[in-house]
């Protein structure tokens, strides 16, 4: 593939990937789970491969596709992939809109198949390059297609919302034909929509019905028509699409064993995953709250915690093997399994232009953003986000916190600055409360293993082959100078002893501090021993019990666990 449709086509998923959290609030069609961006996250991923292994990346998407909007783009992107210079792309798009189309069993109107259609009308004919199209003009076609949303389908029009699907695609084409036509970055989406990107107050989801939603690939030569037919009666929502690795199956279904029963008319199954239905909970309104919290991945903040306090949460990237993935929709046991069966495992920096975006998203959506950053010892975010500052933010919207640490202290430092902005309290305030926690925040993380560390160069083979050998277990906390070393132990029952007198030090007897203890492969242990220990010491803790940033445990590996605390004035 030509380098310039590569990249255009990546910087269009960085895109999408940074206004993802917007898609999700928006999302209430065809189920109101809030996961539209995300499930497009997923499913998109392996776009990245493009520079290095262009030929893996149609058939890792088909892989990856999950949800309604995912399956549908991954078949909408299909043609784009073999399109091999920007001059192919008008007809990629125009076979692509008709693969997404045929690919859904009952194609609603006022969805992202009425966008990609409207695109492919929009775009010259035969074969005249991007860079002589008339790309804000095609814009404003499509800009008036996801406006168009709002009113056609009687769930957006209650909602007042656009269809997040449409919009999420939208936002990726876009960026595509504005690198392609060489017309600089597109306008922020808050400028191009005025209006259906919140949910009206008054609208609340109608209840889901029991069920799953299924995504599997079937290994089968049947024609993709067949397979819709066979499957229109067990399910909902039906996605079917073609590609060079089987057949792959999105649907809805209360009945996962007649669904089973009915794919093996259609070929072997060769992977499947499922989520339970569940209409997402309505955010509680925060358009009075004075500040909003943003934070780093690294700092152990999980997805539910995020979404109850409305901390935006910024990705990095873990790489498993030849495969790159989203740090935080990656489950921990896909992670840990990996390592312990000796997958080479790392961590990449999302690019400076996705985090341009992200820092734009969420300065356009909210009237400050308080941002604390992972420390600059440990990642190039601060420098990166002052400098985008500096540029790009006149009003002072967004301020920026080096908070010179990283996993739990981090994230527990986030938790308790974000509830603090839920009580209302202002920007000074809040900032000044962030500083003073940073301050009194403490973590210790236990090592099981050293050979992790060796593995990714943190150590030398050599120190870690025989640390291992001698079964030392070393303690390290995150300071600003990175992670320091402040003990050294043989046993999880030493790990034990060294928590509990660090809490004995730092805590008073009958205290009411925030605990938060970080799992890796071990929550079982975490959860009852670990817990259990720190209940019996301070029993009016509030105990919170979240799996270990995985770009911790990228590093770390299986084994690890770790605590981090504030004293009661921080709760």
């Amino acid at each position: 593939m030509d380098r310039r449709l590569g990249s255009a086509l990546v910087k269009g998923y960085e895109r999408l990937a940074a206004w993802s959290d917007l898609l999700d609030a928006i999302n209430v069609f065809p189920v109101a789970d809030a996961d539209t961006g995300r499930n497009l996250r997923v499913s998109l991923a392996p776009l990245r491969l493009l520079p290095d292994r262009p030929g893996e990346a149609a058939r890792r998407i088909l892989g990856a596709a999950t949800g309604n909007a995912g399956n549908i783009a991954a078949a909408f992107l299909r043609p784009l992939l073999e399109a091999q210079a920007p001059e192919d792309l008008a007809a990629a798009v125009r076979r692509g809109a008709g693969e997404a189309r045929r690919a859904v069993a009952d194609p609603k109107p006022g969805t992202m198949l009425t966008l990609l259609d409207d695109l492919a009308g929009a775009l010259p004919p035969g074969s005249v390059p991007p860079s002589d199209w008339d790309a804000e003009d095609i814009v404003e076609v499509l800009e008036k297609s996801v406006a168009a949303t709002a009113t056609i389908l009687p769930e957006m029009s209650r909602a007042g919302v656009v269809d997040a699907g449409a919009l999420g695609m939208f936002i990726f084409v876009e960026t595509l034909l504005h690198e392609l036509a060489g017309r600089g970055e597109a306008r922020p989406v808050t400028e191009r929509f005025s209006t259906g990107l919140a949910v009206a107050e008054r609208w609340r989801p109608e209840e889901a019905q029991a069920g799953y939603c299924v995504s599997t690939l079937v290994g089968s030569d049947r024609d993709a028509d067949e397979a819709r037919e066979l499957l229109g009666t067990l399910g909902e929502s039906v996605v079917v699409s073609e590609g060079t690795g089987g057949v792959k199956i999105h649907l809805h279904t209360g009945d996962r064993d007649a669904l089973r029963r009915g794919l093996a008319q259609i070929g072997p199954v060769i992977s499947w995953r499922e989520e339970r239905i569940a209409a997402a909970a309505v955010p509680a309104a925060r358009a009075s709250q004075a500040v909003h919290v943003m934070t780093d991945a690294a700092g152990s903040i999980g997805a539910e915690d995020a979404a109850s306090l409305g901390i935006t949460v910024l990705d990095s990237y873990l790489v498993l093997g030849d495969q790159s993935w989203p740090e935080t929709l990656v489950a921990p046991e896909t992670l840990y399994e990996a390592m312990a069966g000796g997958t080479r495992v790392s961590t990449a920096q999302a690019s400076v232009f996705q985090r341009h975006q992200s820092y734009l998203s969420a300065v356009s959506r909210h009237r400050h953003v308080l941002y604390l950053c992972v420390g600059s010892y440990y990642t190039g975010n601060v420098a990166a986000a002052t400098s985008w500052q500096a540029a790009n933010d006149p009003e002072g919207r967004l301020s920026i916190v080096d908070t010179g640490t990283a996993a739990g202290r981090l994230g527990i430092v986030a938790l308790a600055a974000a509830r603090h902005a839920c009580a209302g309290h202002g920007v000074e305030a809040v900032r000044e409360f962030a500083r003073a926690a940073l301050a009194h925040a403490q973590e210790f993380i236990f090592l099981d293993q050293l050979k992790f560390l060796a593995a990714g160069g943190r150590i030398s083979k050599t120190q870690g082959f025989f640390g291992d050998l001698l079964r030392m277990k070393p303690v390290v906390s995150p300071l600003a100078e990175g992670a320091v070393k402040v003990g050294v132990v043989h046993r999880r029952e030493d790990q034990v002893a060294f928590a509990r007198g660090r809490l004995e030090a730092a805590l008073p007897p009958g205290s009411a501090p925030l605990i938060l203890l970080q799992y890796s492969d071990n929550r079982p242990w975490v959860e009852e021993v670990a817990a259990r220990e720190v209940r019996a010491l301070l029993p009016r803790a509030s105990i919170l019990v979240r799996p270990l940033s995985l770009t911790s445990g990228a590093h770390m590996g299986p084994g690890t666990w770790a605590i981090a605390f504030l004293p009661e004035a921080f709760t």
